[in-house]
């Protein structure tokens, strides 16, 4: 082709791609169909064929009751029938009109009434039928004894073959690729056989196949008829097409019935197999003469499709089952390896490589941890391999799969005979990790029925170009190169099995790690807490001797010596406070801060707490006052208590200025005592406020003299009491503390 003749083949096969097959506006010449309104059953649609069969004009029908065709008695059992309408398995109205035996379907479609009307079978034909469907219970027992998927498909092929009389009957199953393959085949000797054969996906195009999904089945008596359009064409109600989806008589697309005429069949019938929700497949009938299969046949034959979805669902469900069972001793096996893997879990897969390749029949696996890069069997060379890696991990998928790699990442084609098969899984970690096992190259001669290359031709017509149906469905045998054997079901379970068995792993080893972090911390901080009090307590002692000593000599150098002594008992003193610190620090980020909790008064906690700080409050002319309701009684660790109190009070002594005041208080709330540490400093900015119980706040809030530590360890000690500690604060006006301890009731 030319490039124009390209571009208008593909123009072309785009327009057929979206013909209106659900909106024909037309039907199969083998029935009558018209449209009623509810409930007075007004006649708002009717195929023009009413004419030729009842002697009536479509025009002259229009709007009238439904008893103008029918008569009074037909139209009583339609408007009877039309509450059941849209149920399954309501059996056909039986209907005479003008003498002549009618079966009636009836269904809606946006707030109209459907009606179909078919010859009823005669009473030879109705005998032969009702001989068949009797058999039909021996039939659906047949199927659900089979026990393999084989067997249950020629059970189904051979049985609607006898039942319907079609030449011939396939089961057609869709690949994942969007091309089918005939797995199972019942024909006449005369008929060419499809077994095994693949067709492309374009024979069955994707809005047919959405109709297969939403409706069980689809009849073609004779390709070879004229479409009867509706009168109207158009709904009057809306001035839209009519949605015929549902319709047994919706006439079909004429590139569909020149498919037909050159398979060599003027009649068919297709069936649906789902699986759930999805289209597994189909039930494909035909028969080169035209041929009308009735209605409770149909029904059979749908009912024989619906059980063999179910057992087709139930026989793969128990084959995946199987596929995943015959996985689990080496899952155990290699999920053992990864705890006992000495760095990692990739190390612990690399000891158990040949069961890890046994494990999903592998030609090649590699083991992927952060530099390291382990290769057995057949695998890509080493750059090329962490290129495929980074590639796999742009899709975002923790597991994928292919069969056919070189499609979907160009530079594998350049090692397809070792790696045309792809299996890889990696874990949410900061380095390169995973396992990607391969599969080498299996050249494969596909049968196809006709070229594949060419499902549509293009051909010339009085109007211009068309598209016609391809008209050999001659075997075409295509060599596929760059694939390898599909990855099964057990496949891919045992690869995500084995990622969530190392997700697992992995994370019991990093808090296995953190934990021991910690204990080394804890202990660590313990020998420098315990080796270094002792001899700051020692230059404690000395410093009270040394100042004793020079005190009583007055001159300049001893005033010197005394300052200096003084200065490291002040090092010495902040250097013991902040070891402590740093203990509770500790205690309480391991989750190991207990406290010694018993009964106290609150009455004599703040006695104490005014005698050691009123001192200091004096100093900078702050005004102290306590306040507590009499009697209160609390069940709290004495020593932690009065830190928590005298940490707050400090603090509220340092940051109010002179003149200013500090309220301490306490209060009965439920089962709680709230404690609260009122000042008049300067307050906290509002930036700063959520960081005040932050470790080493001091920095942010610009306090060099204190540790930071002294509001993380207080709201610590309340925690371990079961309390609240929590801070309020209006900059130049003051701040308030407030924490919750237990009382005693």
């Amino acid at each position: 082709m030319t490039p124009l003749d390209t571009q208008t083949f593909e123009t072309l096969l785009a327009n057929c791609a979206d013909e209106p097959i659900r909106f024909p506006g037309a039907i199969q010449p083998h029935g009558l169909l018209l449209t009623l309104s509810e409930p007075d059953l007004h006649i708002q649609q009717i195929s023009a064929n009413v004419e030729n069969l009842f002697g009536l004009a479509p025009a002259a029908l229009l709007d009238q009751p439904l008893a103008t065709l029918t008569g009074p008695q037909a139209s009583a059992i339609v408007e009877q029938a039309a509450q059941f309408a849209g149920q399954v398995d309501v059996p056909p109205l039986e209907l005479t009109l003008q003498g002549i035996a009618y079966e009636g379907l009836l269904h809606r479609d946006n707030g109209l009434l459907i009606l179909e009307l078919e010859l009823k079978p005669d009473q030879a034909e109705l005998v032969g039928t009702m001989a068949k469907i009797r058999n039909l219970s021996r039939v659906l027992q047949s199927l659900q004894a089979a026990k393999t998927l084989p067997a249950l498909y020629d059970i189904c092929v051979k049985e609607i073959q006898a039942l319907t009389g079609y030449d011939r009957v396939l089961i057609y199953r869709f690949q994942e690729e969007g091309h089918g393959q005939v797995i199972a085949e019942a024909s006449s000797p005369s008929m060419e056989l499809f077994k095994g054969m693949f067709f492309p996906a374009s024979d069955i195009p994707e809005q047919a196949r959405e109709l297969y999904r939403t409706h069980w089945l689809r009849i073609i008596p004779n390709a070879d008829y004229t479409p009867v359009e509706l009168v109207p064409r158009l709904r009057p109600d809306t001035q839209q097409p009519l949605d015929l989806s549902g319709a047994t008589l919706r006439s079909v697309s004429p590139i569909h019935c020149q498919y037909m005429k050159n398979m060599g069949v003027l009649s068919s019938m297709s069936i649906s197999l789902m699986d759930g929700d999805r289209l597994w497949g189909l039930i494909s009938c035909g028969h080169r003469t035209p041929l009308h299969v009735p209605h409770e046949l149909r029904m059979a034959c749908q009912t024989i499709s619906q059980v063999l979805s179910l057992q087709i669902s139930a026989l793969q469900t128990l084959e995946i089952s199987r596929q995943r069972e015959a996985k689990m001793d080496a899952l155990v096996r290699l999920n053992s390896a990864m705890v006992q893997g000495p760095e990692n879990v990739f190390d612990g897969l690399a000891q158990e490589h040949a069961l890890l390749m046994d494990l999903t029949q592998a030609s090649g696996v590699a083991i992927l941890e952060d530099n390291v890069l382990h290769r057995y069997g057949q695998c890509p060379k080493p750059e090329q391999i962490r290129e495929l890696y980074q590639w796999f991990k742009q899709n975002d998928a923790p597991v994928f799969s292919t069969h056919n790699l070189s499609t979907l990442f160009a530079p594998a084609a350049d090692y397809k005979d070792i790696a045309s098969g792809l299996l890889a899984m990696s874990l949410p970690k900061p380095v390169d990790n995973g396992v990607l096992w391969f599969r080498t190259e299996v050249k494969e001669s596909i049968p196809w029925s006709g070229d594949p290359r060419k499902p549509l031709n293009l051909e010339s017509s009085e109007t211009g170009l068309r598209l016609s149906p391809r008209t050999s469905f001659e075997l075409w045998k295509v060599e596929m190169d760059g694939i390898s054997i599909k990855w099964s079901h057990g496949d891919l379970f045992a690869a995500n099995d084995l990622r969530r068995s190392a997700l697992e792993n992995d994370l019991a080893r990093q808090v296995r790690r953190e934990q021991q972090a910690v204990r080394a911390r804890d202990e660590l901080v313990a020998v420098v807490s315990h080796d270094l009090r002792n001899p700051m307590t020692i230059i404690s002692m000395l410093c009270g001797m040394m100042q004793k000593t020079f005190s009583s000599d007055g001159s300049h150098a001893s005033r010197r010596i005394t300052t200096a002594i003084d200065t490291m008992q002040q090092a010495s003193s902040r250097m013991n406070i902040l070891l402590e610190d740093l203990l509770d620090t500790s205690k309480i980020e391991a989750g190991r801060y207990t406290i010694s909790a018993q009964s106290l008064d609150v009455t004599q906690i703040f006695e104490e707490a005014l005698s050691l700080l009123m001192p200091l409050a004096s100093e900078k002319q702050v005004e102290l006052t306590f306040h507590a309701e009499p009697d209160l009684q609390i069940h709290a660790d004495p020593e932690r208590l009065f830190q928590v109190l005298s940490n707050l009070i400090s603090n509220a002594i340092k940051f109010t200025p002179a003149d200013g005041k500090i309220v301490v208080a306490a209060m009965s709330n439920g089962d709680d005592i709230v404690f609260s540490v009122r000042d008049s400093g300067k307050g906290i900015p509002a930036e700063q406020l959520p960081h005040i119980f932050d470790r080493y706040w001091t920095a942010k809030e610009g306090n060099a003299s204190g540790t930071g530590l002294g509001l993380y360890i207080s709201q610590g000690i309340i925690k371990a009491h079961g309390g609240q500690l929590l801070a309020e604060s209006t900059p130049g006006e003051g701040s308030e503390f407030r924490f919750t301890v237990p009382k005693i009731s």
